[in-house]
């Protein structure tokens, strides 16, 4: 499966590749890849061959975060920005197998919450994540930093918008691991198939059961957010 922004490869062990593949943009994830990627996901989780996802990036990048070159514009385009995030996000979020991030380099914004979505993430010593600078108006994902991420450290990454380093991010427990570049995807690949297993999917139902009962009502708040701030509604 290629779409040339999105890039799935199903590998031996039950495992499935998506690769963002937009380097020339640092992976920003357009309105029409968020779409894509909600699909993605979609048809991933409903197939039956598919015992673990594992996402990464093209290039030196992770993911940058939304395309902010789209923001703004009229109410029509303003509707498809706030869909096409809750979709792609949510879709992941909500992913029914286990997820593994293997994240190459900077993952920021929408890139961090990207990263956050998944269970199990490693990273090249090439990383940083963080919210940075946001679009005015545009509230960080504390509600994906707060399911993954001890209390104080998501607090004040998405109060502050500071962007952490992967040895200080193994620290935080951000990540599992910093290893170096070209071991990233091998060491990767090894987690994700074992998180394949007979039982992964089982798990991660558990783990999607302790995500709605704690933190379920945050991840409804956040949507609700993102639609007052570029649609002035709830």
């Amino acid at each position: 499966m290629s779409s040339g922004e999105l890039l799935v490869e199903r590998v031996d062990g039950g495992v499935a590749v998506l690769t963002l593949n937009r380097p020339e943009k640092r992976n920003a994830l357009s309105i029409e890849m968020r779409y894509e990627l909600a699909s993605v996901f979609a048809e991933l989780g409903a197939d039956p061959e598919v015992g673990c996802l594992l996402v990464t990036g093209a290039g030196s990048a992770f993911c940058a975060g939304m395309d902010v070159t789209q923001f703004g514009g009229d109410l029509e385009n303003r509707r498809r920005i706030v869909e096409s995030s809750i979709a792609a996000f949510g879709g992941l979020g909500l992913f029914p197998k286990p997820a593994v991030a293997a994240v190459n380099g900077p993952a920021i914004a929408g890139g961090f919450a990207l990263a956050l979505l998944c269970d199990i993430r490693l990273a090249s010593t090439d990383a940083r994540f963080g919210f940075g600078e946001l679009p005015r108006g545009v509230p960080p994902s504390y509600a994906s930093a707060r399911a993954a991420l001890p209390a104080t450290v998501a607090r004040e990454l998405a109060l502050t918008g500071r962007i952490v380093q992967s040895g200080e991010a193994v620290e935080l427990g951000i990540i599992s691991d910093a290893v170096e570049p070209e071991a990233l995807l091998p060491r990767a690949l090894e987690l994700a198939r074992a998180a394949a297993g007979p039982t992964g999917t089982i798990t991660k139902a558990r783990i999607l059961l302790e995500r709605e009962h704690l933190y379920g009502r945050l991840f409804l708040d956040e949507e609700w957010a993102l639609r007052k701030a570029l649609l002035g509604g709830g």
